[in-house]
């Protein structure tokens, strides 16, 4: 055996030595890296040992290393920075590319079915925020119809506003209450009145409470600079913390930023993901980019299969019925609930 091999094999030495001495317990000395950091359970600056009396803190940015105090932190910022940066680049990119559980508008309250990415088959209570759907609307006008009860929210059970004003006062209240739907929503509506100043600070308290919609909203003011000057930095940072969010729309324009900047395989990434949400654009993205053999037969295959049982994820009968209903009932066609 050489010198650099002894060398080796006497710091794996010291190293099960030291972890016997502080958990009593043998370590498998083959799945320690000899350039990482051994011990997490140790402060990474002064060495202590987490015991009952002393709780380590992970790093605020990485989970490489933990330390006792403030202090200790401080003072091994120097000599920690390089490796924090990298592994807390490493952690976003996982966090980015991490498939969300559902889409940013989440389930029905009621029926407990994912909502459709499209926003005409739903609504927003504005007593309580809440989006329900087309069809838990429809079946609860339809109980309330067939026994001639006054109408009420499908959600709270409050009463309906009958004038914008009212409705107007209640999503305010909502407002008023840090609701993070409710103040993205009424940033919305000042988006659309031309008020970007004031759509610009709602949509800002919102994204601080991880309202994906915010941050979409935020990424498009920042685009065309409507209240804000452009910034393509910050336009990018709110797409990203959307699409975490699971807003399909902010995943798909990442993928076309990516895809106008020749990082093809990060813009496919984003596509399917955004694809497997349901989002029809992306869908049709990757069949493009599958015409261009930047995406392989078998991906574009399972990527439309997940697409197909996200949308149909979607569907029922009630909800079915209730486009029925709801598409008579805006043309003015009087129908009945049978």
């Amino acid at each position: 055996m050489d010198g650099c091999c002894r060398t080796r094999h006497h710091s794996k030495r010291q190293q099960r030595k030291v972890i016997n001495r502080i958990f009593g317990a043998a370590v498998n000395m083959s799945e320690v890296d000899d350039n990482a950091v051994v011990y997490k359970s140790c402060c990474a600056s002064c060495g202590i040992a987490e015991l009952d009396d002393i709780e380590l803190k992970e790093c605020a940015t990485c989970d490489l290393v933990k330390y006792c105090s403030i202090d200790c932190e401080q003072g091994d910022k120097l000599q920690h920075e390089r490796a924090c940066k990298k592994r807390a680049a490493e952690l976003r990119e996982e966090l980015l590319f991490k498939q969300p559980e559902s889409t940013h508008r989440g389930d029905c309250p009621i029926c407990f079915l994912p909502l459709s990415l499209d926003k005409q088959k739903s609504s927003m209570a504005s007593c309580c925020s809440k989006l329900v759907c087309n069809g838990c609307t429809y079946a609860n006008q339809k109980r309330e119809y067939e026994g001639r009860l006054g109408y009420k929210c499908e959600f709270c059970r409050k009463a309906l506003p009958t004038t914008k004003e009212e409705s107007d006062k209640q999503r305010m209240k909502r407002v008023g209450a840090n609701d993070p739907v409710a103040m993205c929503e009424e940033g919305y509506n000042q988006d659309k009145q031309g008020d970007y100043i004031s759509a610009f600070e709602l949509y800002t308290n919102a994204a601080e409470l991880r309202d994906a919609a915010a941050h979409y909203n935020l990424s498009c003011l920042y685009r065309h600079g409507r209240g804000v000057e452009k910034d393509s930095r910050k336009e990018i940072h709110h797409l990203e913390e959307a699409a975490i969010g699971g807003h399909p729309d902010a995943r798909h324009n990442l993928g076309v930023y990516e895809w106008n900047n020749d990082y093809n395989e990060r813009a496919v990434k984003h596509w399917i993901i955004a694809a497997t949400q349901g989002y029809d654009g992306s869908m049709k993205a990757l069949m493009d980019a599958f015409r261009r053999e930047f995406v392989g037969k078998d991906v574009l295959a399972a990527t439309l299969r997940a697409h197909k049982a996200a949308i149909d994820a979607t569907k029922s009968t009630q909800r079915d019925t209730a486009g029925i209903f709801f598409r008579l009932k805006n043309a003015e066609v009087v129908g009945n609930f049978n």
